[in-house]
């Protein structure tokens, strides 16, 4: 790990993921998990303010970043919430089979190398009557837009932290065997639109 790795972009992403739309955002989501919940991509514990406390047993937070666990453990240390962090990338997630009620997933799929593994993995853990919650940021429905992605997406991937910002997310969804049960999308306000289109919603194992 490099210096900017370890002591900047930490910081950069929890800037960049803390804006006003992006918790409006997270507001609309994130008190819809319940249960024994894995947040996968916890970060630096942005969610956690928003949880419905009443409807949560336990979260379980995933996340590679020493740095940026940190910052969440500091977050959860003011919640009455019962939350263990994972320091792990989710392509292994160490949680049994069918033993998660609800895995949420915020700002993290375009960010994780191996996504079809990963996905698999959140299947993997999930009850069959639980659900994946997820918001997300990826591939825009305008051809102009996706060309730019494509053509920045090399560079913002270097700086970001491996962020990818032209992933189809219903489809990395979809292709790992689940159901997208409600799907809503737009640009997200105030953010340049190659970076700023969301997919929002529920899905559920077929």
């Amino acid at each position: 790990m490099n210096i900017y790795e370890k002591y900047f972009l930490p910081k950069l992403l929890n800037f960049a993921c803390n804006t006003k739309p992006m918790r409006y955002q997270r507001e609309k989501v994130v008190p819809l998990a319940k249960g024994d919940i894995l947040e996968v991509g916890i970060g630096s514990g942005l969610n956690l303010p928003f949880y419905n406390t009443s409807k949560v047993q336990k979260i379980w937070g995933l996340d590679p970043s020493e740095e940026l666990n940190e910052m969440a453990r500091k977050i959860s240390s003011t919640s009455s919430m019962d939350v263990e962090f994972l320091l792990a990338g989710a392509e292994q997630i160490p949680l049994p089979d069918n033993s998660i009620d609800t895995v949420l997933i915020t700002y993290t799929i375009c960010t994780i190398p191996e996504i079809d593994f990963a996905i698999k993995e959140m299947k993997r853990v999930l009850k069959p009557d639980g659900e994946m919650i997820f918001c997300e940021h990826g591939k825009a429905p305008d051809e102009n837009i996706v060309k730019w992605q494509n053509k920045i997406n090399p560079y913002w991937n270097v700086i970001g932290g491996g962020c990818n910002i032209n992933r189809d997310i219903p489809r990395l969804i979809e292709s790992a065997g689940f159901l997208i049960k409600s799907l809503e999308s737009m640009y997200i306000p105030g953010t340049p639109k190659i970076f700023g289109f969301n997919y929002w919603g529920i899905a559920i194992q077929l």
